[in-house]
């Protein structure tokens, strides 16, 4: 019998969670998604120092001012990354515009447009390349407008139904709903213990994905931020699951049967949700404290990585001048 990955391969597209070039290489997947926590790991490794030398060599060349210089150094990395996993996977690069504009649409729109440009001056089109924002109302109405424009999206940070209906209203391209930061959020309140089919977290997207799919939303649901297998074959049949390379080598050792959990035609229909407008969208999501808590959680740790990745960069440009 094929491993629960080969089966999981046969009806949802696997995709990598992960910055580190071999591990995509050595796992095969459709696509792959990228965050500032796995960009500054990768900064990290010894085995990419070729990239990080790169940029800091255009970066030294640039004009400006010595935080501007570290920004665009940083903007660089994450294309140079993410045009190195372009050239290996077959399907798209989710690329993330910096956490802390993630209040700002204008700053998202032009930080988008500008990664989109840096990728193209690489050879590598817009059709391979997801512009990852996260699901506030800010990011989502520059969501919206970058759809229009042919750049499609990646919404993340998401953990609720009603960032899941306004990112649909807005048309973006791919949501990507937490699982496991869910299932954190409700441990942590006393919750528990949970299986595979009790988890909140895959019931939540279970939710999206059926809402989804009964309304005929062609936006992509893909579960991600997953803590076990049982969660990752408890949404088997999801349109797409971006998952970490260790838990992708802990299915490809599995055995087992892996039944379909998720379909597009075992969907009840379900009356549409009135549409959304701001303020109805920041009442909802107020009400909802554990989607609130862990969207605000999860930005506040990107830009901690993202300062993280740009404190690493300054250091470098002070050692190669102290040379």
């Amino acid at each position: 019998m094929p491993s629960k990955l080969d089966q999981l391969r046969a009806m949802t597209v696997v995709v990598a969670d992960t910055g580190d070039l071999d591990a995509v290489r050595r796992l095969k997947p459709q696509d792959c998604t990228t965050n500032p926590t796995l960009l500054l790991k990768a900064a990290e490794t010894p085995a990419y120092v070729h990239i990080i030398e790169e940029a800091l060599a255009w970066g030294r060349s640039q004009g400006g001012s010595r935080e501007g210089v570290v920004t665009a150094i940083c903007d660089r990395l994450a294309v140079a990354f993410g045009t190195e996993l372009a050239n290996i996977v077959p399907g798209r690069v989710s690329t993330e515009v910096d956490a802390d504009l993630s209040f700002d649409t204008e700053a998202t729109l032009a930080k988008a447009r500008a990664i989109i440009k840096a990728y193209e001056e690489r050879g590598i089109g817009r059709e391979k390349i997801l512009i990852k924002i996260a699901s506030t109302w800010e990011g989502i109405r520059a969501a919206e407008i970058l759809e229009k424009e042919g750049i499609d999206c990646n919404l993340t940070l998401l953990f609720s139904q009603t960032q899941a209906q306004a990112c649909a209203e807005a048309g973006v391209f791919l949501i990507s709903p937490f699982v496991g930061r869910i299932l954190d959020w409700h441990v942590k309140a006393g919750g528990g213990p949970y299986t595979g089919e009790t988890d909140p977290g895959v019931l939540s997207v279970r939710k999206i994905y059926a809402a989804y799919k009964a309304q005929g939303i062609k936006t992509v649901v893909m579960g991600a931020s997953f803590r076990n297998i049982g969660e990752i074959e408890a949404l088997a049949g999801c349109d797409r699951l971006t998952i970490s390379p260790a838990l992708l080598d802990e299915l490809a050792k599995a055995e087992g049967e892996l039944p379909r959990k998720l379909s597009p035609d075992a969907i009840e229909t379900i009356q549409p949700l009135p549409r959304l407008d701001e303020k109805s969208f920041r009442f909802a999501l107020n009400e909802d404290a554990m989607a609130t808590e862990k969207l605000s959680e999860g930005i506040r740790s990107f830009v901690k990585d993202l300062r993280g990745l740009r404190t690493l960069v300054a250091q470098r440009l002070d050692e190669a001048k102290a040379a």
